[in-house]
């Protein structure tokens, strides 16, 4: 509700804007919750009852790790590149619907910009990792 009020300074650029920029803000509120809960920590009892299935602590800050290694080397790539790995990966648009989005040819042309876009991904995430 936060970023809906501050909507109408929102200018879209191209197609998708509007979903990257909820995408941040969303992200944005995670890490604001994430640090408040780590400041005063989380209130209440600790069951045991109900074992966690989830991942266990090394893997949690393996997965952040890598969480945050991917964010930083998708803000070092060019706009273009980020757009289409964010509307094909995070947002799971088609290639014709990229295509039609981000200005390209064909289908064929959208997969071909995503997958180079993947490439320059993994060299930028390989120069922190």
């Amino acid at each position: 509700m936060q970023t809906l009020k501050h909507i109408d300074a929102f200018q879209p650029r191209h197609e998708g804007a509007l979903q990257a920029y909820l995408r941040q803000a969303l992200i944005n509120r995670v890490r604001d919750e994430v640090r408040r809960v780590g400041r005063r920590g989380v209130t209440g009892e600790i069951v045991d009852e109900h074992p966690d299935a989830g991942a266990s602590p090394l893997e949690q800050a393996i997965g952040e790790e890598a969480l945050g290694r991917y964010e930083a080397a998708l803000a070092r790539l060019k706009p273009e590149e980020r757009e289409v790995i964010i509307a094909r990966v995070e947002l799971g648009q088609s290639y014709r619907q990229i295509a039609a989005g981000h200005g390209k040819a064909s289908a064929d042309a959208a997969r071909m910009a995503v997958s180079r876009a993947l490439v320059r991904l993994a060299e930028e995430m390989d120069v922190d990792g």
